[in-house]
């Protein structure tokens, strides 16, 4: 039998709190160990107790969600969900929040719940939890150590491409935000290709992603929308609640057919669009549960394009990375430090597919 997975609720409010730990105990396979009422009881109770998981409120009296975080990370590194409010402010603290080290998180349902809503829910909290206690608490901490600060911020370009020479794809899921907040700025002010960004996330925060994600690189970014078109030194952010497409023009579009894997956006969908254009599409798998983008990274495979996925030792789940791995489609298998300078100088040269895992 698996061990019980303890976990640390912190919510300002009674209700919440009475009413998590119902859902979360339910089958029996995790245990609340410990309540807060705010971030200073949070800490104290994640140094008494040594939860396996803390759920963590965005709004929280005397010490808030991101500060308590942050002391968390530093002090005690363990696995983070978050509690969001679907409202734009609470998706931007939340993206902020995941780019500091919180493993995932889990919006807050609406104050009218119905049945199916409640079951929504509770199934999605649980799903996250149970992801997060499988997450490697030294290699968190490892991750957190080197992403402490801000990214190292180049100026700003903003001259864009007429054209279009390349398009890059990256993938994520659990863990990308941090992730991405790493790699992108990384990359320089004028990247020589158009990048999509699909991100494993509802609508609304992929908004607060695009945002941030701005905010930290040296070239624009932004969600992406129907008929925009893609351009060198142009990121988009695949938008919530839809897949995104990309056609040999540049022309983006958005599609509403069923989700992949369960998911919508998902890897799959935009790498297959960006597979036409042959050995100019290259495609990056990040930290993620789950095996979206193998049958993406196979149709770039096919036609002649790059596949780079996320070595373990970095990746806060090796889930996607390691099934396009273990599926003989990766050429190479790099740590994240090492994946933006690999793909500079793929910007300015041709890089054989070969022998890189």
């Amino acid at each position: 039998m698996s061990p019980l997975i303890r976990v640390l609720l912190a919510d300002d409010s009674a209700f919440m709190r009475h009413f998590l730990k119902s859902l979360l105990e339910v089958e029996g396979d995790i245990r609340v160990v410990g309540a807060a009422r705010d971030g200073e009881e949070a800490l104290e109770a994640v140094e008494q107790l040594d939860p396996d998981v803390v759920t963590l409120d965005v709004e929280m009296p005397r010490l808030d969600g991101l500060a308590c975080l942050t002391a968390i990370m530093e002090k005690h590194p363990l696995p983070v969900v978050m509690v969001s409010s679907h409202t734009l402010p609470g998706a931007r603290t939340t993206v902020e929040a995941l780019a500091r080290g919180a493993v995932d998180f889990v919006p807050k349902p609406g104050p009218e719940l119905d049945r199916s809503a409640v079951h929504g829910f509770a199934a999605l909290l649980r799903e996250k939890v149970r992801q997060a206690a499988t997450v490697d608490r030294a290699r968190l901490a490892s991750l957190f150590r080197s992403a402490a600060g801000s990214p190292r911020r180049l100026p700003r370009s903003e001259p864009v491409s007429p054209g279009l020479s390349r398009v890059l794809v990256i993938g994520a899921s659990t863990g990308g935000p941090g992730a991405l907040h790493r790699l992108l700025p990384e990359l320089g002010p004028s990247p020589g290709c158009g990048i999509l960004v699909v991100q494993h996330m509802l609508e609304g925060f992929t908004r607060a992603l695009a945002e941030h994600l701005d905010r930290v690189c040296p070239f624009p970014v932004a969600e992406a929308r129907e008929g925009a078109e893609l351009r060198d030194g142009l990121c988009f952010v695949a938008p919530g609640g839809v897949h995104l497409l990309v056609d040999p023009s540049g022309c983006l579009s958005l599609d509403r057919s069923p989700p992949r894997h369960g998911v919508r956006p998902a890897v799959d969908v935009t790498l297959e669009s960006a597979a036409e254009f042959g050995p100019s599409a290259w495609g990056v798998i990040l930290t993620g549960m789950g095996y979206d983008g193998v049958e993406g990274a196979r149709k770039v495979k096919e036609r002649g394009g790059i596949i780079v996925a996320e070595d373990a030792s970095t990746a806060v789940v090796w889930g996607m990375p390691r099934a396009v791995t273990e599926a003989g489609l990766a050429d190479y298998v790099l740590p994240l430090p090492q994946i933006a300078s690999f793909l500079c100088q793929m910007l300015v040269r041709e890089v054989p597919a070969a022998g890189g895992v």
